[in-house]
């Protein structure tokens, strides 16, 4: 958690052979120069070992805030709109054809990545970069949340856990803005989106999503129980002793209503991508879907978590393991008291799973694809032994059936609201000196062919996901 957005590629182009301008006409040029360190970076980063690509992102942000001030200037120019206080005119030569490359679209032949896609319009144009930008600034909230599960090192302080958290926090919101920004912009395009990844219901989507995972790490922020998880097997750590402090019985409802909220956007999020497979062409990538699925399914065995702890507190412990019981059945998990008699292959396959994803945030490659669900019922399971001994030794409480409990959850309640996205402008200044003439000829568009960003492929009959494993194949991209 977040979501391990693919950040999209794209071929080159050289908006002086399709755009000009009267008023500027170094900004064609100025644009195509820019498009080709944006390019030039998403390709870089695309080549990049998982564990490299995190540092690498800083690079990406920049090319993409240097580069959509001018995209939008020649938007605006294109319409007539003023730039800064100033008029600008910007005049179409012939349509243009640029390419990107889906990430969230589904490949039609597993194992193989989906082509790039042809766009003849700069406001799909402005869609993919403006998306990238939102995929940026998620990939930035994994990087900043990734220590808290790292058992490379120590487990962070409280300090700068929080501070983890509250940077991460910042990046989804910002995330979400932006993507509510292409939703309202899309309002304007009439026309069938050649992917989902550019869809009105995708932007629309992924701002439900960026606000459900904003919405866990509120709750995160102060809940000491996976943290307690985190650092009691952290092998690296020092603190063989942990005592999770008490949560008030108050902020325990109240966290619950949280997570219940990030349930419902996950909800939401879910209905949207489905209707984007049928508003556009082409299907949402699967792993998304199911990566959602569980951010539901997270977001309400929280929820049933912090009811029991409620409970709890008040002295019912018996209703309380019956909430942690339910919590469980939420995330679709079977609980190791459940299953003590003997090994079964739901608790060897969760077993299995749990192990991997440890391997996975150790190698900074695709963790947290399940949005916190294994981890969640580590907590479950944990609190379940402990309130389960102690009920049959001191309290002896009847546990009521999940039943009757789930059906009483109340609604959800909401926690962040997104704030409107400004686009970077272009300064005055450098409007002015776009004025003179352009002092080198525009060459972005240029001698590479359509194709040269084309993907090795693993040889046919060669099974899904070895492609590396070939020599003598062309330059990954």
């Amino acid at each position: 958690m977040p979501f391990p957005f693919a950040l999209p590629t794209t071929s080159s182009f050289s908006f002086s052979a399709f755009f000009t301008s009267d008023t500027h006409p170094s900004l064609p040029l100025s644009a195509s120069t820019y498009r080709g360190v944006l390019r030039e970076t998403l390709k870089k980063h695309k080549r990049l070992p998982p564990s490299e690509q995190g540092p690498h992102l800083s690079s990406v942000l920049l090319s993409l805030n240097n580069y959509i001030p001018y995209l939008l200037a020649l938007d605006d120019g294109l319409g007539s709109k003023p730039v800064a206080g100033e008029e600008v005119d910007v005049v179409l030569k012939s349509t243009p054809t640029l390419e990107w490359r889906p990430t969230l679209s589904d490949a039609a032949v597993p194992g193989r990545e989906i082509g790039r896609l042809k766009i003849q319009s700069l406001e799909y144009e402005i869609y993919f970069v403006l998306s990238t930008l939102a995929y940026t600034y998620t990939l930035l909230s994994r990087v900043s949340l990734h220590p808290l599960y790292s058992s490379v090192v120590a487990s962070p302080s409280t300090e700068q856990r929080t501070s983890a958290i509250t940077t991460a926090t910042k990046h989804l919101l910002q995330a979400a803005s932006i993507h509510d920004f292409l939703s309202t912009r899309s309002d304007s395009v009439s026309s069938t989106p050649l992917c989902v990844d550019i869809a009105k219901s995708t932007f629309r989507a992924l701002m439900s999503l960026a606000l459900a995972e904003a919405t866990l790490l509120a709750v995160l922020k102060d809940d000491p129980y996976p943290a307690a998880i985190a650092q009691d097997r952290n092998k690296n750590d020092k603190e063989w002793m942990i005592k999770a402090p008490e949560i008030p019985k108050v902020r325990a409802h109240l966290f619950a209503r949280l997570c219940l909220a990030a349930a419902e956007h996950a909800a939401n999020t879910l209905s949207l991508l489905y209707t984007s497979s049928g508003a556009a062409k082409g299907k949402v990538d699967a792993d998304l879907l199911k990566y959602v699925e569980d951010l539901r399914r997270t977001g309400r065995g929280k929820a049933c978590r912090f009811f029991g702890i409620d409970a709890e507190l008040g002295g019912k412990t018996g209703e309380g393991i019956a909430w942690l019981k339910a919590g469980m059945h939420e995330l679709g998990l079977a609980s190791k008291e459940e299953g003590k008699k003997g090994l079964s292959f739901s608790s060897l396959k969760k077993g299995w799973d749990e192990k991997r994803e440890d391997r996975r945030v150790e190698k900074e490659s695709h963790w947290g694809a399940d949005a916190g669900r294994l981890e969640e019922g580590r907590v479950l399971e944990m609190l379940e032994k402990k309130w389960t001994k102690m009920n049959d030794t001191i309290n002896t409480q009847a546990i009521p059936p999940i039943g009757p409990l789930m059906a009483a959850i109340p609604s959800g309640r909401e926690m962040y609201s997104v704030k409107p996205f400004t686009p970077p402008v272009l300064d005055v200044s450098i409007l002015e000196s776009m004025r003179a003439l352009p002092d080198q000829a525009d060459d972005y568009g240029g001698d590479e062919s359509s194709d040269e960003e084309a993907e090795e492929q693993a040889p046919a009959g060669a099974f899904p996901g070895t492609k590396s494993d070939y020599s003598g194949s062309s330059s990954y991209y």
